[in-house]
C-alpha cells in the first residue's frame, strides 16, 4: 500500500474502542478461546472518517488480487464493507449466510450468482477463520471460483493461517495483531506487564493464561 493504512487503521480501531484490550480480565469467544483483546469493526460504521479509509484500504488491498467480476460479503459483519467496496469498484455485489434462510427460497447466497463468476470475498477480522472458509466453501459449491480472501484484521493465528495455505486461498487483510500492539504501545493504550501478556497469547493463543 502506497500509504500505511496498517498503521492508521489500527489507531482508528483503537480510538473509537472497536478494539478493546484488556489481558488482566479477558474476553472468551464462542470458541471457548480467551482472548486478551476484543474487536468490534461494526463500530466504524458509525465513523464516516474510519468507514472511508477502512474503504480506500480495501480498494488498495483489492489489486494485490487476481482479476475478479464479484465482491461476496461475509455475514454479517462483512456485509457493509463488501458492499462499499463493490460500489467504489462497480461490481456487483452478493453475501454469503451462516446458514440457509428458513423461509422463502432458502437462499444461503443472496444476490445473482450464476457459476463461474471469479469472486472477492469480504470479511470484517479472521479470527480461527472458521466463518470465512464456511463462506468459501458454500461459494465454491455454487460454481463460484473464489480467488481469494480480503479482511480489515487478523489475530495472526498460526492453525487459522494454515487453514487457508492447505485450501490455497490467498489471504490478504489491512491491519493485523503485531500492527495494533505496535500501535497500542505507540498511544499508551497499554504499558509494562499488559503487553508481556499481549505478546505471550500471540505466541499460544489456544494454552494462554494471564494469570500464569
Amino acid at each position: 500500500m502506497s500509504m500505511d493504512y496498517g498503521r492508521l487503521v489500527a489507531s482508528h480501531l483503537l480510538q473509537i474502542k472497536a478494539i478493546r484490550l484488556n489481558a488482566k480480565n479477558p474476553f472468551t469467544w464462542a470458541s471457548g478461546i480467551r482472548s486478551p483483546i476484543y474487536c468490534d469493526n461494526r463500530i466504524s460504521l458509525s465513523y464516516p472518517h474510519v468507514r472511508n479509509d477502512i474503504k480506500k484500504a480495501l480498494v488498495e488491498l483489492s489489486h494485490r488480487f487476481s482479476p475478479f467480476e464479484v465482491i461476496a460479503g461475509v455475514a454479517t459483519a462483512g456485509i457493509p464493507h463488501g458492499a462499499l467496496l463493490a460500489d467504489t469498484l462497480g461490481l456487483p455485489f452478493i453475501y454469503v449466510r451462516s446458514k440457509a434462510k428458513k423461509h422463502g427460497r432458502k437462499n444461503l447466497i443472496e444476490g445473482k450468482l450464476e457459476g463461474g463468476e471469479k469472486v472477492l470475498v469480504i470479511e470484517d477480522l479472521i479470527s480461527t477463520g472458521g466463518s470465512s472458509i464456511q463462506a468459501i466453501q458454500a461459494l465454491n459449491e455454487a460454481g463460484a471460483e473464489v480467488i481469494g480472501l480480503a479482511a480489515i484484521f487478523t489475530y495472526q493465528m498460526d492453525f487459522a493461517e494454515k487453514r487457508f495455505q492447505d485450501l490455497e486461498i490467498q489471504v490478504e487483510t489491512i491491519t493485523d495483531y503485531t500492527r495494533l500492539i505496535n500501535a497500542a504501545v505507540e498511544e499508551n493504550h497499554v504499558e509494562g506487564d499488559d503487553l508481556e501478556l499481549l505478546k505471550a497469547w500471540r505466541e499460544s493463543p489456544s494454552s494462554w493464561d494471564p494469570g500464569s
